[in-house]
């Protein structure tokens, strides 16, 4: 059995990232193995951080050993904790990389830990080239690249990103597991309830924080679409605005969709994510770039037909015409969608191929996936 440090997001932060790396962590560690969470004392800066609090409010996983210790932006920092786990010699390291701003804490971390001749350094992969772009972000990418031994990539698009910066380590391609960390499905009529919404309509669900890439410009104007209009369909946008909301709140108004649309502009803890999915008919993820997507993962666990965009690695996860739908992103290909789904009433139907695809989608698979990989690395 393999003594394992994770370094990444983790409680006290909130998020799909932490819930994901504490999921991870506990499956691993399920399997006999020693598993610590090496998370942050500062992950952003203030002035970098769009959002409203980094910080969950709900209580720590009881059955993890959570370390907070590493400041993103002090070097001395990542010197100090590097040589602590170097002199541990656990034999695999994995960091959780989803942006550029990482690489020079993971970087330097990951360079000084494996000086040790015995730790395999890991690289777990949600984005290589992120979807909202800036100056320097291959250079600080390729710095990250150079120090890992071998990478996991949650989409195939990931791991074809992965061939700019290197062809030659060891990687393997592990598909997003389903999200099964917010409890167990409710009764539609139950979550309707606890939301306060009216049973008289049918749900699309806009979830998860608002970014540009996402979509949802496209999402309000394919809403906009007379003949959807027509139907006893309303548009749920749910999550925390990282970005401007003043234009799609005048893209609303614009055309008058005022009583059509229900914005709850709040992150949502985990507690409350069932009741949100449960009230919902479909999920729709309208992206303009992506790589995997964990709220796809969240519709699959709560077995929601779901609409994705035919971009980066979400086209692999949806099967089309049987779980959902894959369209161009565009408001006229989702909007043909979506009043396909309700006018002929495909709800039941998708949901038996969601509950038929989702068992592709395992943590036991994660984990075997990482100690093969651990086995290229070591052949």
């Amino acid at each position: 059995m393999a003594k394992i440090v994770f370094i990444g997001t983790s409680h006290p932060y909130r998020g799909g990232l932490a819930a994901f790396n504490e999921r991870f962590a506990a499956e691993i560690q399920s399997g006999g193995n020693t598993v610590r969470i090496e998370t942050f004392t500062l992950q952003y800066p203030g002035i970098f951080f769009p959002g409203k609090t980094q910080y969950s409010d709900g209580p720590s996983p009881d059955n993890l050993e959570i370390t907070r210790s590493i400041n993103s932006i002090w070097p001395f920092n990542w010197i100090k904790v590097a040589r602590r786990i170097r002199k541990e010699k656990p034999e695999i390291v994995i960091f959780r990389f989803w942006l550029p701003f990482m690489a020079p804490c993971f970087g330097t971390m990951a360079r000084l830990i494996k000086r040790n001749g015995h730790t395999k350094i890991i690289g777990l992969l949600d984005n290589i080239i992120p979807h909202e772009k800036r100056p320097g972000d291959n250079i600080l990418t390729r710095y990250f690249i150079k120090a890992i031994d071998g990478f996991i990539a949650m989409s195939r698009s990931v791991l074809n990103d992965l061939e700019r910066f290197n062809r030659d380590k060891p990687r393997v391609f592990s598909p997003h597991p389903v999200f099964d960390n917010f409890g167990s499905p409710i009764s539609r009529e139950e979550a309707l309830e606890k939301l306060g919404l009216d049973a008289g309509f049918r749900y699309i669900l806009f979830f998860g924080l608002v970014r540009e890439y996402k979509g949802l410009d496209i999402m309000i104007n394919a809403f906009a679409n007379q003949e959807l209009r027509k139907m006893k369909v309303r548009l749920l946008v749910v999550g925390e605005f990282y970005i401007a909301r003043s234009p799609y709140d005048e893209m609303i108004l614009k055309n008058g969709l005022e009583e059509n649309i229900i914005i709850h502009p709040y992150f949502v803890p985990n507690h409350e994510v069932a009741y949100w999915f449960c009230a919902s008919d479909i999920i729709s993820q309208p992206y303009k770039s992506a790589t995997q997507s964990g709220v796809t993962q969240i519709g699959y666990h709560f077995n929601k037909p779901m609409l994705v965009s035919d971009v980066g690695g979400l086209a692999e996860i949806i099967p089309h015409g049987r779980g959902g739908y894959v369209v161009k992103p565009d408001h006229l290909s989702v909007a043909e969608a979506l009043i396909d789904f309700f006018s002929n009433n495909r709800y039941d139907d998708y949901v038996k191929g969601i509950k038929a695809e989702k068992h592709k989608y395992s943590w036991e698979t994660m984990v075997k996936n990482l100690f093969l990989l651990i086995e290229k690395i070591s052949s």
